[in-house]
């Protein structure tokens, strides 16, 4: 039996039933929010986040994956507040985010020759011991490429996020920027650390309609994550769920994970923001729209289940 870490403890991997791949509970920049509170509210936050959570358990929906990390506000105790408050699995991750330099925490501490990077030793620990004293595990890795490329910064998270698959086989997450084409530098990189391509979702590669090249990506063996339905903005409606059903028509349904890297709350923006620009992102957009207009288009019902399902559960499982 295969076991995923979660917020509350191990579960069998059987277990995580249908699960997005790509959600945040909250992503907050905690050094301007603990210097500038503003109207924020602990308690009413963390309540508004177990509603919504299990609104979406009321959906179907039994596992969260959220790849918030170094960089994107992770509190895992406030996350364990809202775990203990709602009936999904939410399942967290360890690595860092940045799109270009890194910390000055990290710039200055380098590894000794042979050794392993000292983030890498970090990652390890929220893996094998548990985050920041609590024993919460967390079960896989997440970095970041934008399109700045692949920077001094953005390399040497990535490697250190390698060594660290090396180390545990925990399952990697990445950001990708998919109209550079950024997915075959995160290859580049992470074959060199000997990361099984098999356990790596390429985050946000649903941003594309280019077919030639998600069709690569896939054919390197990792999962493509077609992780931000709900952002128009970036990519119509029509043209996401398009190309997700253009890829299952060729046989790729075993090759991909939904989801909307949507959040509970996002302080990137002005909280009125998000209802003009993105009035359809939110965790049940998949389930009211997505679904009915990939079946429409041909998307069988075993092909759904393949992509929120079976894809995550060997993810986890190895």
């Amino acid at each position: 039996m295969a076991l995923v870490e979660t917020v509350r403890g191990p579960v069998d991997v059987d277990s995580l039933g249908m699960t997005l791949m790509h959600e945040h509970v909250f992503i907050l920049n905690e050094e301007v929010r603990t210097n500038y509170p503003g109207d924020w509210n602990e308690t009413e936050r963390v309540d508004d986040a177990i509603a919504k959570l299990t609104a979406l358990y009321d959906r179907g929906c039994r596992t969260v994956v959220d790849p918030t990390v170094l960089g994107l506000g992770r509190d895992i105790h406030r996350i364990r507040r809202v775990a203990d408050g709602v009936p999904l699995n939410i399942v967290v991750a360890t690595g860092l985010y940045t799109y270009n330099e890194l910390p000055f925490y990290f710039r200055y501490r380098l590894p000794r020759a042979g050794d392993l990077d000292p983030m890498a030793q970090m990652f390890i620990g929220d893996i094998t011991t548990g985050i920041a004293g609590t024993g919460i595990k967390a079960a896989f890795l997440k970095c970041a490429i934008d399109d700045q490329g692949l920077t001094p910064g953005v390399e040497r998270a990535m490697r250190a996020v390698g060594q660290a698959h090396k180390e545990t086989r925990a399952p990697v997450t990445v950001h990708t920027h998919p109209a550079s084409h950024t997915g075959r530098d995160v290859l580049r990189v992470l074959r060199g650390e000997g990361v099984d391509l098999s356990r790596v979702v390429l985050g946000h590669s649903g941003d594309t309609t280019d077919l030639d090249y998600l069709t690569e990506m896939a054919d390197s063996g990792c999962l493509l994550g077609m992780d931000r339905f709900g952002i128009d903005i970036v990519t119509p409606f029509d043209q996401r769920v398009q190309t997700v059903a253009a890829l299952c028509e060729r046989g790729y349904a075993a090759s991909m994970v939904l989801s909307h890297d949507a959040s509970c709350h996002i302080d990137w923006f002005p909280p009125e923001a998000i209802g003009v620009f993105a009035p359809r992102w939110h965790f049940e957009h998949i389930f009211d729209d997505v679904l009915p207009a990939l079946r429409e288009r041909g998307v069988t019902d075993q092909q759904i289940e393949t992509m929120l399902v079976a894809n995550p559960r060997r993810y986890f499982s190895g």
